[in-house]
């Protein structure tokens, strides 16, 4: 069975973004969303101020917040959350269910017992550089970089910094071992 997806239609100069999908009553696409030309969307997603590069595919029950960016080529596999603050570069995929994290003291008030609102607290970047794979349940904290060609097991907690061409996993993520050149292509190891 083939999952149920929405192609954007496909910006009508080169390099020019579009946002023109057609939407369901079962996906939520703000306005100010940017998607590039072939990008394929799934049912059930909520995208608002983030961008989207061509031919990058977004399964189902993903959010990816304001100010987001995934690059070209992509994969987001379902249930996955990319908050406010985090860069996905091209030719990366993302298991299932993995979350990112952007604050690195979450409070749900200030003093005085009013809830926070944007003012409050500062968005921390988070960067996942060109080519690297995330597993699927990862989780990934504020104010790390995936290096390019790295990959993330599938349940590992991201802590600290991932170096480019590296394996790693585990809660925090450690490196196991680090890939040869040559390595990281399909079929590759």
């Amino acid at each position: 069975m083939t999952e149920p997806s929405i192609v954007a239609q496909a910006a009508s100069a080169p390099g020019k973004e579009t946002t023109a999908v057609d939407a369901t009553p079962d996906t939520c696409i703000s306005p100010d969303v940017k998607l590039g030309a072939g990008v394929k969307l799934s049912r059930f997603i909520n995208l608002y101020g983030c961008e989207i590069g061509d031919n990058t595919k977004i399964g189902a029950f993903v959010e990816i917040q304001k100010n987001a960016r995934v690059g070209k080529n992509c994969k987001v596999s379902s249930h996955t959350f990319i908050c406010e603050g985090v860069t996905v570069q091209d030719d990366v995929f993302i298991g299932h269910g993995v979350t990112f994290i952007n604050d690195l003291y979450p409070r749900a008030t200030v003093a005085g017992g009013r809830l926070q609102n944007e003012n409050d607290w500062i968005v921390v970047p988070t960067l996942v550089r060109r080519g690297a794979s995330i597993g699927s349940g990862a989780t990934i904290l504020a104010n790390v970089e995936i290096g390019e060609q790295a990959i993330v097991g599938a349940g590992s907690v991201v802590t600290h910094d991932v170096p480019s061409r590296c394996v790693v996993a585990g809660n925090p993520a450690r490196v196991l071992r680090r890939l040869s050149s040559a390595a990281g292509a399909v079929g590759e190891q």
